[in-house]
């Protein structure tokens, strides 16, 4: 046998990637969403920031010009826009600058980011801008970075100059904020990667041991070894997975060794009927007539006990099997009256039926029926005419009692263990019969197929032996099996 010796990718390995793999797709996504989102908040705040100044900045203006009105000097559009951002105060990254007919007039003074005056793009919207166009907030980029601005165009009454009031915030700080978020993010989901690697590893190590131990377990067995079992620890599927190969060990181990016995009974048993009838055979003198028909006699009766043989011992290696019984609903009452009247074809004997039992139970009872005929077929064989025979049968604790009594020699106290195993054979008077020792075997086996046992009773002041078939059945009522109950 060849065995692939292709490297192959472990279990233990696969779940690891995976689940890499599916948390770095998820903390990429979670990373992805949260920086849009941050993004766009942070934007949303940038915007609002414009809108107050340029809403403040339409207030000024009105103050001023209501004040200008009053004190009878009419004002400009100039006088305004100094008058006005005068009292403006830029935050930190923003920049105002104020327009006469499209051209720069006024800007903040100090250090700025950038110089409106001097950027074409911005000069180039508030000149595209037409006259009372309402408020907008739009973005460009400069040299130094994207920046987002909003203008707000006013006039002085009697005056045709049109005034312009920009106020200009970067964004490049703004996003070079947010990708330092997200690279601390990043180092930190990969920090996380390496922690679930490192306790997904062990934790795959530790719930796919039983797979290893199941392997060298495999590996181990043998065809004259299936006793290695996978230790059973834990409570979660694999665990239950290793009770099941467990399981699947044991029905292997029975069958190899219901096979096994198989061979060797067959073996054992068959080796003498076959010598026998090749010995006679050898030295047949087929010129004597009698002689051959001794001989045919004797290889006929050979045969037959060899047929016998092999039937029960075919019947022996199905015992184990889980058909090897069929549930029915079984009349007892009928069953023990056809049962019976079967057995009273065997011999010439006093036959009885001590008791009944009327109740329908789950059970097979073609192999009942088997198991109560050999019962009654080992009873013949160590009977008399004038000897009894019984059967009967009873519901107690919980259980159906079935037996077979007669009145013959009994069975040694020596003999009582032995006679239930294979080619087990009383010593005594029991013992005396020519049979295969399969009798009770298969009885035994029936009963255990059933979730049952057999027991032997002899009673002190009486002779005969009784066998009773103790099976822990379903009563079925009224259409529903329900458990068995105490009964007298």
């Amino acid at each position: 046998m060849t065995t692939d010796r292709r490297r192959t990718i472990g279990v233990r390995a696969r779940i690891l990637a995976t689940v890499l793999l599916l948390a770095a797709l998820g903390m990429a996504f979670a990373g992805s969403a949260f920086t849009l989102f941050e993004r766009r908040q942070l934007i949303d705040r940038l915007d609002r920031t414009l809108t107050a100044d340029v809403r403040q900045f339409s207030q000024d203006v009105d103050q001023f010009s209501q004040s200008a009105d009053a004190g009878g000097t009419p004002s400009t559009v100039d006088d305004l826009l100094r008058s006005t951002m005068q009292h403006q105060v830029p935050t930190e990254g923003e920049v105002i600058a104020g327009f006469v007919d499209g051209r720069p007039a006024y800007v903040t003074e100090g250090e700025r980011p950038f110089k409106i005056e001097q950027e074409h793009l911005l000069v180039a919207a508030v000149a595209a801008l037409p006259a009372d166009a309402p408020t907008t907030i739009r973005q460009v980029r400069l040299s130094s970075g994207p920046v987002r601005f909003a203008i707000v165009q006013f006039r002085v009454s009697g005056r045709p100059e049109v005034g312009s009031y920009m106020v200009v915030i970067g964004v490049q700080p703004v996003l070079d904020r947010l990708a330092a978020s997200a690279r601390q993010y990043a180092a930190l989901s990969l920090i996380a990667l390496v922690v679930i690697g490192l306790g997904g590893w062990i934790v795959a190590g530790r719930l796919l041991r039983p797979l290893q131990t199941l392997r060298r377990a495999a590996e181990a067995i043998s065809h004259t070894d299936l006793t290695a079992r996978i230790p059973v620890t834990g409570r979660d599927d694999v665990t239950q997975l290793t009770r099941t190969v467990n399981e699947m060990f044991d029905r292997l181990e029975q069958a190899f060794d219901t096979q096994q016995r198989f061979l060797d009974d067959a073996g054992h048993e068959l080796r003498t009927p076959i010598t026998i009838v090749q010995g006679h055979l050898e030295v047949l003198d087929v010129q004597d007539p009698d002689e051959v028909v001794a001989t045919r006699a004797l290889v006929m009766d050979e045969l037959t006990r060899m047929g016998r043989l092999v039937n029960d011992l075919i019947v022996l290696a199905q015992a184990g099997r889980p058909d090897f019984v069929r549930f029915e609903p079984v009349d007892l009452d009928r069953f023990l009256r056809d049962v019976l009247d079967k057995a009273q074809g065997l011999a010439d004997r006093v036959w009885v039926l001590d008791s009944t039992v009327t109740a329908v139970v789950l059970a097979d009872a073609h192999r009942l029926t088997q198991a109560m005929l050999q019962l009654t077929d080992n009873a013949v064989r160590f009977t008399r005419p004038d000897d009894v025979i019984a059967l009967g049968g009873v519901l107690s604790r919980g259980q159906v009692q079935l037996w077979v009594r007669d009145t013959g020699p009994g069975v040694a106290p020596a003999d009582a263990e032995r006679i239930f195993a294979r080619f087990g054979r009383g010593g005594g008077a029991r013992g005396q019969t020519h049979n295969s020792g399969l009798g009770l075997s298969i009885v035994a086996g029936i009963a255990a197929a059933h979730g049952g046992s057999i027991e032997l009773a002899q009673p002190g002041d009486h002779p005969g032996a009784r066998f009773t078939l103790i099976l822990p059945l379903t009563v079925v009522s009224r259409g529903h099996p329900t458990q068995v109950g105490t009964m007298s």
